[in-house]
Formats: structure tokens, sequence, C-alpha cells
């Protein structure tokens, strides 16, 4: 039986502004979103039986209907039935390396992933393009984490345009283990506090998506300025996440404080915060300082890097 291994890379947010709400109950948002090199890794076989299984080398990620990888391989069955029916069933084994519940997309690039293999696996010789559109209706990460790099992201986030890449822009991230933001919890806590700025009118809407304030780290991304980009660093769900949750709000402090960070932000509902630096060295410097002041066994830290890529093929058999 045919196999294939891709690596699925994890996501930062560099920018999140909230526009208003959308006609789907979604919120409108404008985001720049960044592929970095931790990565999880995905092997898919074909198998006899037509059934899909799920194996996960993390005792908190679960191995059925609830993940959203085993949810892409059934609606790769479910849209390509014959492909399916020629080819029998899917295993998929996730190596996990990307932090669970931590706002870095780590089941959605996992879903990702599951689409691009059986695209493979299935020869159904589908473009990026679809493969980004059969990933929107999984959730809004999907279609980013399918090409990677670095995108601009509006309507929901499944919108992208692509911007110049970035890459060798080194990062510290630091995650409690136990600790979990809801997303839900956290555009719903943003309305209730701040819905009042929304724009209400569809229309207006669209012209207000058209004039967001992401405008200055989208110039200094073309420049290439680390210094700016990390300067121009935003997230509205900031305002609400930070407050509630202190140990996330330290986590950003103590970073502020370490020489060679040149920005630091919370991505994307949390409760992941990053710190941007321009060298490994320096890097690993700041996890070395960063586990010196906060002696938590709980606190996970890495450091990674921006990368240009979304999945990519390791092997194929």
């Amino acid at each position: 039986m045919r196999s294939y291994t891709l690596t699925a890379p994890a996501k930062i947010n560099l920018y999140l502004e909230i526009i208003g709400d959308r006609p789907d109950g979604y919120h409108e948002l404008a985001m720049i979103l960044q592929s970095i090199d931790l990565a999880d890794q995905i092997e898919l076989h074909s198998i006899s039986t037509d059934s899909i299984r799920i194996y996960c080398d993390h005792p908190q990620v679960p191995t059925d209907e609830n993940n959203l990888a085993y949810q892409a391989a059934e609606l790769m069955a479910t849209q390509f039935p014959e492909a399916f029916s020629k080819h029998g069933g899917i295993e998929i084994t996730i190596n996990k390396h990307i932090p669970i519940a931590a706002g870095l997309a780590g089941g959605s690039t996992n879903a990702a992933a599951v689409l691009v293999g059986i695209d493979l696996l299935w020869n159904l010789g589908l473009t990026q393009s679809e493969l980004e559109e059969l990933g929107a209706s999984l959730g809004s990460d999907v279609p980013f984490c399918v090409a990677g790099g670095t995108v601009i992201a509006t309507g929901r986030g499944e919108q992208l345009s692509p911007l110049p890449n970035l890459d060798n822009i080194y990062i510290v991230l630091a995650k409690y283990r136990s600790l979990e933001v809801s997303t839900a919890w956290a555009y719903k806590t943003y309305r209730q506090q701040f819905g009042n700025s929304y724009i209400r009118n569809t229309k207006d809407l669209a012209a207000r998506a058209a004039a967001v304030h992401s405008g200055g780290i989208v110039k200094a991304i073309f420049a290439k300025n680390t210094a700016e980009i990390a300067q121009k660093l935003h997230n509205d769900l900031e305002r609400v996440v930070l407050s509630a949750y202190p140990q996330v709000l330290q986590l950003r402090e103590v970073f502020a404080t370490q020489e060679g960070v040149l920005g630091t932000m919370m991505s994307g509902s949390g409760p992941t915060v990053f710190a941007l630096l321009e060298s490994e060295q320096q890097a690993q410097a700041v996890k070395l300082k960063m586990r010196e002041i906060i002696p938590d066994e709980d606190l996970e830290l890495f450091v990674t890097r921006m990368t240009t890529h979304g999945i990519q093929i390791v092997s194929s058999v």
C-alpha cells in the first residue's frame, strides 16, 4: 500500500484586527499569518478497509471524529467517493511536536496535511486553490496551513493574499502546558466588551475591510525590516485575554524585558506568547533566561524560526 510522510508547520499571528460582525456569525478579520519551523509529522497509509483510523503519540489528542484530521479524511471520502472506493481507507499517524490548545493552528495544520496527503495518495491532481477551498469548510486556519509562508488573511481568515516571504527571523514560544484559552470565549468576550465599535452596515464593513490598520506592518514586511515588523505587532484579542489570564500577561511582560527581544505578542487567542529575535543565539539565551525567571515545570519553551512554506512532503513509498 502507498504511503506519504508530510510535515505540518505551526503558525503564529503577526497581526490580528477585528473589524466587525459578519452575516454568518463569524467576525470580519484582518490578519497576517506566518508559518514557523515547529511542525508535526503526519504519516498517511492506504489501507484495504473503507475506514479512517487515527493514531497519535500525544494522549490528549482525540483519535476519533473529534480530530480535525479525521474530519479532513472524511471530507475527502465524501467529496471523492469513487477515489475512496478505489483506493480504500486511510490510516493517519500524527507525531505531535506542536503544543496542543496553543493558538498555533496545530489541529488545522494536521487537517491541511491530510488534505494534501490524500490528494497525492488518490492521484486527484487538485490545485492548491482547490485544497484551500476544501480546507475552508473545516476551519478558518486550514487554507493558510495548506500554503503557508507569509500572508494577509481577510474575511473570517480564509481569504488569503500572499506577502513577501519572511524567514530566518527567530522566535521563542512560551506556553503553560495546562493553560487553555477558548477561542470562542475570546471572540465572544471581545464582542461583549467592544462590539459597540463594530461597523454594523455590511456595505460599510466591506469599505472598512479595505482600510484596516495593517498598512504599517505590511510595509515593514515588504521592506524585510525585522525591527519594524516587531514594533508593528498587533492583536486585538490581547485586550480581553491578558486581563483574564495573568499568566499570559506575565509571559508577555517578562519577554519584553529581555535583551535582544525586538517585539513580543500573544498569538491568536492564546495562550502562547512569542518573542521575535534576530539570531538563534539570542533566542536560545532568551529561552534560558525565561526558564530562570519562571522556573515552573508547567511552562513549555520552544526556539523556532519563520519559514516560507506550509505542508511539505518528507517521503513517499
